[in-house]
């Protein structure tokens, strides 16, 4: 990775007026955004579509891109959708209500398939046969999942009637005939997400500004791919899982985070060669250029957790598929894997022995620089001067408060740390972190697009241990101003952070 930066932001946080960000003029305006800002990373969180809660960490499938995304305006530019079709309800503009956006949103969609299905010429009929040829490894599961859960009121799989929740092949035969034609529509969302993504990677490609995608360790219970291949997670008979995923109390929580998700069964996973994974880093690496692994910890070890647990306190570290994993991925995809290692948290010698083996970069987050550590404030390895070249430094995660909203909170001992480290009064505190992650030594910077604007907690993304209220902040119109542009381009011209068209 060559010496760069640039911004984290979640496609769906995009402005635009249909509620939710999009792929259309507000992705691509971002892209220009991100060009004048001398940026050459745009980050974004899990691509797919979200269950219950709506977290990206969460999907529905580990392939299939999110619907909600697809764009109105490049449908009715194709032609899929005429002007008239775009007039809907009035969306707010700071918040996704995704609820409401859902319900219209696919409705809209529908539309669209409807529309595709009367006015398609040959090239377009083809290009769809094609993609769904090409992805039927995992397309033909998926699609068939979000059928049953469309029709069963969205209710997870274990809820179905047996014979579907556990794959009876006649049942499934019969239900599918049945509902021919509305799993070609969901083959179509698919097509459409993944055509308008293309559009998007190549102007971003074209402009100098590469994509950082995320690929979450574990994939929720409400899957499509826990349901079509139960055997590779520890579930019991009726497909609830024995042990789940989590991390234990940090940070973050008092209590420990239980995510909920199935342990793989990564002995099954072996015996395949590790197909599903291998699968699924190709999938992601047709998206984006470099990909960050959440919670790469756990490949080292994870935290089990016993399934009837409320929380994760009581939990035990168990072995995880370590570098033999690793050794497929490369021997199916290449030596050189574009990957980030999230190793925050709980961290030993043994993951970090497993990333510098892989020599992959980590992550420093700034916000747990000016905490003190064994030995004294300096000693921290979050540290600008403790950072090393082969590592990517944030101001703050999506799961970290804003750099505002955390300097509100701080106590006095770590703001008096903070000002005498970066010789700050604090008053553009933000600033002052953004500064530091650009001049540390670490070949890539990159930070929340809510701290370059300056905004306090109102702009978190995710609360680590909610349930509620997450995922939904949205940029307003007006945020990406010239004089921003310019002035993360000075930072970065001053830094040898800038990115050109030819990188």
């Amino acid at each position: 990775m060559h010496r760069t930066s640039g911004i984290l932001l979640h496609p769906t946080s995009l402005p635009g007026p249909y509620g939710i960000g999009d792929l259309g003029p507000g992705a691509f305006g971002f892209v220009d955004f991100l060009q004048a800002a001398g940026q050459g990373l745009w980050q974004m969180l899990p691509l797919g579509p979200t269950g219950y809660g709506d977290s990206p960490y969460q999907c529905l499938s580990a392939f299939a891109g999110n619907p909600l995304l697809i764009s109105p305006d490049l449908l009715a530019e194709d032609g899929w959708l005429d002007a008239a079709d775009l007039a809907g309800p009035t969306f707010p503009d700071e918040r996704v209500d995704f609820g409401a956006v859902r319900r219209w949103k696919l409705d809209l969609l529908g539309l669209a398939w409807e529309r595709f299905r009367e006015r398609a010429g040959a090239e377009d009929r083809e290009a769809f046969a094609a993609f769904c040829r090409g992805q039927a490894h995992w397309l033909d599961a998926y699609v068939l999942y979000a059928g049953l859960k469309a029709t069963h009121e969205q209710r997870p799989w274990t809820e179905w009637p047996q014979k579907l929740a556990l794959r009876a092949p006649a049942a499934l035969a019969a239900w599918g005939e049945v509902h021919a034609e509305g799993l070609e529509r969901e083959r179509f969302l698919q097509f459409l997400f993944a055509r308008q993504w293309r559009r998007l990677r190549a102007y971003a490609r074209e402009r100098g500004v590469r994509l950082v995608g995320d690929i979450p360790i574990f994939v929720a219970h409400d899957s499509s791919e826990v349901w079509s291949h139960p055997e590779w997670f520890y579930l019991d008979a009726q497909g609830v899982p024995e042990v789940v995923a989590g991390v234990p109390p940090d940070y973050f929580s008092a209590t420990g985070q239980r995510w909920g998700n199935p342990l793989y069964r990564w002995d099954r996973l072996a015996e395949t060669g590790y197909g599903f994974w291998v699968d699924r880093l190709r999938h992601t690496l047709e998206l984006v250029d470099l990909v960050r692994i959440d919670h790469f910890r756990g490949f080292a070890a994870y935290w089990e957790i016993p399934g009837e647990e409320a929380t994760a306190v009581r939990g035990r570290w168990v072995p995880g598929p370590g570098r033999d994993l690793f050794r497929a991925l490369r021997e199916a995809l290449g030596a050189e894997l574009p990957l980030i290692a999230e190793d925050l948290g709980v961290i030993t010698e043994d993951v970090e022995a497993l990333r510098d083996d892989l020599e992959l970069p980590g992550m420093a987050i700034l916000q747990f620089a000016f905490e003190s550590t064994e030995g004294g404030f300096g000693n921290n390895q979050y540290l600008p001067h403790n950072h090393r070249r082969n590592l990517v430094v944030y101001t703050g995660t999506h799961d970290n408060n804003t750099v505002l909203g955390w300097w509100a909170g701080a106590e006095e001992p770590l703001r008096d740390h903070v000002q005498r480290y970066l010789n700050t009064d604090g008053a553009e505190v933000h600033w002052d972190l953004i500064r530091a992650a650009l001049a540390s030594v670490a070949d890539a910077a990159l930070f929340p697009l809510q701290d370059a604007l300056g905004l306090g907690a109102e702009g978190c993304m995710n609360r680590p241990g909610t349930t509620q209220g997450n995922w939904n902040w949205r940029l307003a119109s007006a945020g990406l101003t010239p004089d921003l542009a310019a002035r993360l381009r000075e930072l970065c011209g001053l830094y040898g952070r800038l990115s050109h068209p030819a990188d």
